[in-house]
């Protein structure tokens, strides 16, 4: 799957962080640089990119990076 710029910096971010973060501190990051956090999460968990609990994630979610 192609990423985009957005995508693949929460990616990176998530790397650079050991792979696992929380919902907020990621959203804090990214949304310096860009908005729809939740929405690019949700298409890279039906990637198979990330995952975490429920559809979309909430402010207390443990965003984790799948190993691709």
């Amino acid at each position: 799957m192609e990423l985009n710029e957005n995508e693949e910096f929460l990616v990176k971010t998530l790397k650079d962080n050991g792979g696992k973060m929380n919902y907020k501190d990621l959203n804090n990051i990214c949304s310096e640089k860009f908005e729809g956090v939740r929405l690019i999460l949700k298409k890279l968990k039906q990637s198979g990119i990330v995952q975490y609990d429920g559809v979309i994630p909430m402010f207390d979610s443990i965003i984790e990076l799948n190993k691709i």
